[in-house]
């Protein structure tokens, strides 16, 4: 791993912190379980990377081959080979490059694959009847996810749930993710906790913390 990720530096420690307290706030009132988490990325993006480092690399063999060998191809071709690497090494290192080459439909379609994956593995799919709820931020597409178990799928529409992804995508591409999340959080927990109310016997299944992944 090269140095900390993105993900783990999002937010502070003490917007975790709080994070933390307002997820077990919300859980105090549901027997519903909501989970944050935040990545770097939801896919490498090879294709991305292959075709922006031969055009950039192309670019650059053409403007050396027009300044200082009169546009010679003997020239062009061979160093359009050579600079193809170092431009796929400088994909590879600025992710933020890439976003150039992405259609939305590609992000989207990683961020959701990379949600439900996760959703899987972080085992919100085992809560009792079925209330789990992944608030899931991927950074260099700049999208949120909001996905829930089938339970509150019996009580929500995925409308609901899109509003809120939508609110918090806007406040990642604004600059203020903590607010806009820590907001979502609270609205969803109130309707998490009209459908379904504590009981005596809930206990924390899923972790509070915000979990940081590359």
């Amino acid at each position: 791993m090269r140095g900390h990720p993105k993900s783990e530096r999002f937010f502070t420690a003490e917007e975790k912190e709080k994070l933390k307290a307002t997820t077990q706030d919300v859980e105090s009132k549901t027997i519903g379980e909501i989970v944050v988490m935040v990545v770097d990325h939801s896919d490498h993006y090879i294709e991305a990377e292959v075709l922006g480092s031969v055009l950039l690399g192309s670019l650059l063999s053409l403007i050396l081959a027009v300044r200082f060998f009169d546009s010679s191809l003997w020239f062009y071709i061979p160093m359009s080979f050579i600079f193809f690497f170092p431009c796929w090494f400088l994909f590879i290192k600025v992710e933020a490059l890439k976003r150039l080459f992405l259609g939305t439909k590609r992000k989207e379609e990683a961020v959701r694959l990379r949600a439900e994956r996760a959703f899987f593995e972080r085992g919100l799919y085992r809560t009792k009847k079925s209330t789990g709820v992944l608030f899931f931020l991927s950074l260099l597409e700049r999208k949120v996810w909001v996905l829930a178990d089938k339970g509150i799928h019996e009580k929500m529409d995925e409308g609901t749930l899109d509003r809120f992804a939508d609110e918090v995508s806007k406040g990642v591409r604004e600059g203020r993710a903590y607010d806009a999340l820590s907001q979502a959080i609270q609205e969803i927990g109130i309707l998490l906790s009209k459908h379904f109310p504590i009981t005596g016997e809930d206990v924390d299944e899923l972790p509070d913390d915000v979990i940081t992944e590359e």
